[in-house]
């Protein structure tokens, strides 16, 4: 997998490249969530790179990118996303993120609202972690950081997942493989990025500063970032588009794949 020098850090990512068939056609960044990596936008990268470039991130200490010295805030990750479209070269792009993603990405629209196309928010939220999650979160990590996953996998699969996805025959390998990939973490450097969500200062200020052509989706039974949440930020972004998924828990685009995907190539299409 390519990768990056940002701010101290290796940052790495994968790259579908242009199509065959459309050398000239605009980039797709997708910028996934804590615990993941670009790996969750399988589908959709797999259904939309015969039409867009696909750049997946893998954010500080998570998939491929190695453990960083510090900065795990999301205003430090928000660079990172600067200089992965900076150094492709390929802004203005597209971008996709869900929940961390989507932190970073309100950030990129706000402040370097030149480098993108369209934005896409996924299970995201403007504000700051709510105090009771925020110590909820610091705890399992500590606990992650010492034993691994095992002592703390079935909370934690409450928080990532919908109770749909969770009793469906297919969710099983699906998390049988994001078990092996947190497993196979720097378990450090996963508590330094879920610090780094459960710290993180609110957006919601700069919300109105967005000019980018937005669209806000949420699952309607996502825990940690409720639709509520989405339906504040899309009040506050001028003229954003809000889509609720039915059956669908904190990360969407792995439990509602199809529905995402069409969602994604509809509106990006659009702009």
């Amino acid at each position: 997998m390519p990768s990056l020098s940002s701010n101290g850090a290796t940052v790495a990512y994968s790259d579908s490249g242009a199509p065959a068939a459309n050398p000239q056609a605009p980039t797709i960044v997708f910028g996934h969530g804590l615990l993941f990596s670009g790996w969750m936008f399988t589908d959709q990268i797999t259904a939309l790179q015969s039409e867009y470039r696909c750049v997946a991130i893998d954010w500080r200490g998570q998939g491929a990118s190695p453990a960083a010295s510090g900065g795990y805030d999301m205003d430090t990750l928000s660079l990172d996303a600067i200089a992965v479209i900076e150094a492709l070269g390929v802004g203005p792009v597209h971008y996709v993120g869900l929940s961390m993603g989507g932190f970073v990405g309100m950030r990129v629209a706000a402040r370097r609202p030149e480098l993108l196309r369209s934005l896409t928010l996924l299970d995201t939220s403007a504000d700051p972690e709510v105090p009771l999650a925020a110590i909820q979160d610091k705890l399992l990590a500590r606990i992650f950081q010492f034993t691994g996953l095992g002592l703390v996998k079935g909370a934690v699969l409450k928080i990532m997942f919908g109770p749909a996805f969770l009793a469906s025959p297919r969710s099983a390998g699906v998390i049988a493989e994001w078990t092996a990939q947190v497993d196979q973490a720097d378990r450090g450097a996963i508590r330094q990025a879920v610090l780094g969500v459960a710290n993180r200062k609110g957006i919601a200020a700069e919300l109105a500063a967005i000019t980018t052509a937005t669209l806000v989706v949420v699952g309607e039974q996502d825990k940690p970032t409720p639709p509520e949440r989405a339906r504040r930020i899309a009040a506050a972004v001028a003229g954003a588009r809000l889509e609720l998924v039915a059956d669908s828990g904190h990360s969407s685009s792995i439990e509602q794949p199809e529905v995402i995907t069409e969602l994604i190539r509809t509106f990006v299409g659009e702009h």
